[in-house]
């Protein structure tokens, strides 16, 4: 499905289902050199059980034009204008990593239109290492091979995310490397890290944050570990902790828990 945001086309997945606005509605926001694909588990489950489901490419990123957010409040605010541009005045938002900051912050900008935040592999700050920064801007190959060393906790999960032995090392290289061909105008690694890396609004945000939260936290996650997400877990006001057991690929190396945990929080509320 696309959107037209600002004159520019906005990919969402809809998880195989046409979009319905009478539906509660998710959007479900990438991390750094992802896609929309990384939800696809937890997009098509809940498209087929009574939801309306926005799985996004970021403006710049593969199937969406634009140019690609420099920092995560411009992220936010690309994310509020898409909600505008269907007329919605409310939707559940769900983050990964960098989407975790963005979604965070797009909470923060309009709590009043976040019924439900989720918050995969998140920290604040999210710091880059100089070394990582540089290899993403320098060599995005190698920095690429870095962060999927650092990520994966396993190199096949169970069923459920790709097909029972999927080698989620090399998926993940290869989108890795679909997305940065998608858009050789800039190099969305760097970009990316970089507007992690700056961010610092990441608290202040929660403090606006009205509605509950569920924080999905890989116990073995090196870029993201639990312990990096405690000033936001304190100033939650309705937050709730899950971890799991894998890594900072929470989506593809513990779909089912992942998605356990996603389907019991939407149902509380």
């Amino acid at each position: 499905m696309y959107i037209n945001v600002h004159g520019s086309p906005q990919y969402a997945y809809t998880g195989g289902r046409p979009y319905d606005a009478s539906r509660p509605t998710i959007v479900f926001i990438h991390g750094v050199l992802n896609d929309h694909s990384v939800w696809i588990l937890q997009s098509r489950y809940l498209a087929h059980h009574g939801w309306n489901v926005l799985a996004l490419d970021l403006p710049g990123h593969c199937r969406s034009g634009g140019e690609p957010p420099g920092s995560v409040e411009q992220a936010a605010q690309g994310v509020l204008a898409l909600l505008d541009a269907l007329g919605l005045q409310r939707a559940v938002l769900a983050g990964h990593s960098f989407g975790s900051l963005v979604a965070l912050e797009a909470a923060g900008q309009a709590p009043e239109r976040v019924p439900q935040l989720v918050l995969v592999g998140t920290a604040a700050p999210m710091r880059v290492s100089d070394a990582l920064l540089q290899a993403s801007q320098d060599e995005p190959m190698r920095a690429l091979e870095m962060v999927n060393q650092f990520s994966r906790s396993t190199l096949a999960p169970p069923p459920s995310a790709l097909g029972p032995g999927t080698w989620v090392y090399g998926a993940s290289m290869a989108l890795g490397r679909r997305v940065l061909a998608s858009n050789p105008r800039v190099n969305l690694f760097h970009t990316g890290f970089l507007a992690c890396d700056r961010y610092r609004g990441a608290e202040a945000a929660m403090e606006r944050v009205s509605c509950p939260v569920l924080f999905l936290l890989g116990s073995q996650d090196q870029m993201t570990p639990p312990r990096a997400a405690q000033p936001l877990v304190q100033r939650a006001r309705q937050g709730q902790v899950v971890l799991l057991p894998g890594g900072h690929h929470q989506m593809t190396e513990t779909p089912e828990p992942l998605l356990a945990a996603l389907k019991g929080f939407l149902a509380r509320y």
